[in-house]
């Protein structure tokens, strides 16, 4: 399967935990078959959706597994190699390939202080020493540095990296960065899941959407929509999907953070709509309180998801 090719709807999909914070294997494969069913593109575990910051190696190379096995070829399938550097990078990076996964997904460093010509090499690193695609993730809210549309271009026209996971949130730049790329590839698929409907219609290949976990079809409708011309009509649906995105601000910021609030958000839906037995979140994020989950439930049966 050619990973040049993955556009369209790659949901980041979220890990499902047990009461005892173990990877749950069955309610993994669940919305795994969930998602394939509804018809989407490829996916994408160990992102942030994935909460890949917070799990174990051991936890890391299972979702791999459970997920190279469920999609089977049917759809491909990108996996995070994200961590702090270009050594622990690759180490991730090739466990996943040796599990047979399509492409890997990484970041700029972090947490070292970088120069963008060491950001530039730590791209280079990665790519040489791992056998499949590698697709950059510019995440500056994380990392904390932003990938500059001329890096990017400059390293895909040089083969290193085969496409692009857009969710710097930087609208302007993400239209720049398509304007500059003209017919020439990479890949890029947004990230930013409010404005879908505008950086298709600009020319992104494809989206990465959080809330695609909840409802992929809702997303699926909208990239219809704006392949067959019919704006409007994405507008539309992309209106019906932020106001649904709503659930992610049902924490309160006065007890949670917005981690805790946006995954918890995700898991408890998945779990109101009986695909994943447990909403829990790993540590040390904090669990939603009944209240706030009566918010989600009511976005849900509004959206006409229960």
């Amino acid at each position: 399967m050619s990973t040049a090719a993955i556009t369209g709807v790659v949901p980041p999909v979220c890990t499902p935990l047990t009461p005892e914070l173990d990877v749950d294997t069955a309610s993994l494969e669940r919305l795994l078959s969930f998602l394939i069913e509804a018809g989407v593109d490829g996916l994408f575990v160990l992102g942030s959706s994935g909460e890949t910051a917070y799990l174990t190696d051991q936890q890391r190379a299972k979702v791999i597994e459970v997920a190279t096995s469920v999609a089977a070829g049917q759809v491909p399938v990108l996996a995070g190699a994200i961590d702090m550097t270009a050594p622990r990078v690759l180490s991730h990076a090739r466990t996943a390939a040796g599990a047979g996964v399509d492409a890997v997904v990484a970041t700029a460093p972090f947490y070292t202080r970088t120069h963008p010509a060491e950001v530039e090499h730590h791209f280079r690193t990665v790519a040489a020493g791992v056998d499949v695609p590698l697709y950059a993730y510019d995440l500056p809210v994380s990392v904390h540095t932003k990938l500059s549309a001329q890096l990017l271009l400059r390293l895909a026209d040089d083969g290193v990296i085969t496409g692009i996971k857009d969710s710097s949130g930087d609208d302007a730049g993400l239209r720049r960065l398509l304007r500059m790329r003209g017919g020439r590839r990479p890949v890029v698929l947004t990230g930013s899941e409010l404005t879908v409907d505008n950086a298709l219609a600009n020319g992104a290949d494809g989206v990465v959407p959080g809330l695609g976990n909840v409802d992929p079809h809702g997303y699926l409708a909208l990239a219809r929509h704006v392949r067959d011309g019919d704006l409007k009509a994405a507008a539309a649906e992309q209106d019906r999907l932020a106001d649904l995105f709503g659930m992610v601000e049902a924490g309160d910021p006065a007890r949670i953070g917005p981690s805790s609030a946006g995954l918890g958000s995700f898991k408890a839906a998945l779990h109101l709509r009986g695909i994943i037995d447990c909403p829990a979140t790993m540590p040390p994020q904090l669990p939603l309180s009944e209240q706030e989950v009566v918010i989600i439930r009511t976005l849900l049966d509004r959206a006409g998801l229960l």
